[in-house]
């Protein structure tokens, strides 16, 4: 029998993977390329097929219609799958069978948005197994669905007409331009865990902030919150009086601890002005400070 401390390396070995896992096997499963963020994989799936308004407002993929997933290597060759889905209701009940048969959960199907139109719906989603099988599956039920199979070829970036150095002095945190949009992650303090697996915030468990120009110093925004339960009532009141619209108030998923709750909500008006709003909101929550 060998010696103890050799069954505890060898099991040790076993929980972290002999390797790391080679994303581009996963990326040409998905037809497209993610990004490593830490020690999470996150590949996007821009909507832009859609033609989503909100009022007078054009929805651009960044600001609100963005499907993701995010992995994070569990052991060799094996992760732990979160994600979350944009979807036409015509669409849902095609993607849940085929996520179903290929052993990918669902843990929430909601709205994030009101007033929009057409009307889209986001599913949450769960997996852990091998990751090219998770995305192999994802595949399957993404080609469900009108989401472009490449990612769009990408021209100059045009200019984004907003102040994105006052915005993210005022909300407390640098955030970045992606799509024409002006997105703020924004870490809870603490961790956050699902049975035993602490969850990073690039897997959805961070406030996000987002900032489409309107023309001239205006802007759209919309975003979820992240709160624990003690911090929803003060957020949703700071939001209220502050003239930004609650959309909606849910869970994201099934057993994470502590429990997190997602305020999702949408703004219009003078760019500067809908930061000082939101910012009177941030204050109420629990964030990691840089």
């Amino acid at each position: 029998m060998p010696p103890l401390f050799t069954l505890s390396i060898v099991l040790l070995s076993l929980q972290q993977g002999s390797g790391p896992i080679d994303w581009k096997q996963v990326d040409r499963v998905l037809g497209r390329s993610g990004t490593l963020q830490s020690d999470v994989y996150r590949v996007g799936f821009p909507r832009a097929d859609l033609q989503i308004r909100v009022g007078s407002v054009s929805v651009k993929p960044s600001l609100a219609l963005g499907s993701w997933i995010a992995l994070k290597q569990t052991g060799d060759s094996t992760a732990m799958l979160m994600g979350d889905l944009v979807l036409l209701e015509a669409e849902v009940g095609p993607v849940i069978n085929a996520l179903q048969t290929g052993g990918i959960e669902q843990t929430a199907l909601h709205n994030h948005l009101l007033h929009e139109s057409p009307h889209v719906v986001y599913l949450h989603i769960m997996g852990r197994g091998g990751a090219v099988a998770l995305a192999t599956t994802l595949h399957t039920a993404l080609a469900r669905t009108g989401t472009p199979a490449a990612p769009a070829a990408q021209g100059p970036p045009a200019a984004l007409g907003l102040d994105t150095v006052q915005i993210s002095q005022i909300i407390g945190a640098h955030g970045r331009v992606n799509g024409g949009v002006y997105q703020l992650s924004l870490p809870r303090d603490g961790p956050v865990m699902l049975d035993s697996i602490e969850v990073p915030p690039a897997m959805g468990v961070a406030t996000a902030i987002n900032f489409q120009a309107t023309g001239a110093g205006r802007a759209a925004v919309t975003g979820d919150f992240v709160l624990t339960a003690n911090e929803v009532t003060p957020v949703l009141r700071a939001l209220g009086s502050n003239g930004i619209e609650v959309t909606a108030l849910h869970s994201h998923m099934l057993a994470e601890s502590p429990r997190l709750l997602f305020m999702h909500f949408w703004g219009e008006g003078d760019a500067l002005a809908l930061a000082r709003r939101l910012r009177a909101a941030v204050d109420h929550v629990s964030l990691k400070r840089s």
